[in-house]
């Protein structure tokens, strides 16, 4: 993973990852209090995955940064 172009799409593939993720835990905190509107718990189901693909992405994200600032 030497080159930006692979950093890019591995970040690409991790922050991707993450909103699928997101929107999943989303959908089924959504369709599990249909029944109350005024009282919603969450219950994460994909928290420490979310957590690992959160901190990938901001590792890559400054690894990115850091090879547009050399670049200048």
């Amino acid at each position: 993973m030497s080159n930006k172009l692979e950093i890019l799409k591995e970040y690409q593939k991790a922050a991707s990852k993450l909103n699928q993720l997101k929107s999943k835990e989303a959908e089924v905190n959504r369709s599990e209090n249909n029944e109350d509107k005024d009282t919603v718990v969450i219950k994460p189901q994909f928290g420490n995955e979310m957590n690992q693909l959160n901190e990938e992405c901001v590792q890559l994200n400054m690894i990115l940064e850091a090879m547009d600032a050399s670049e200048d």
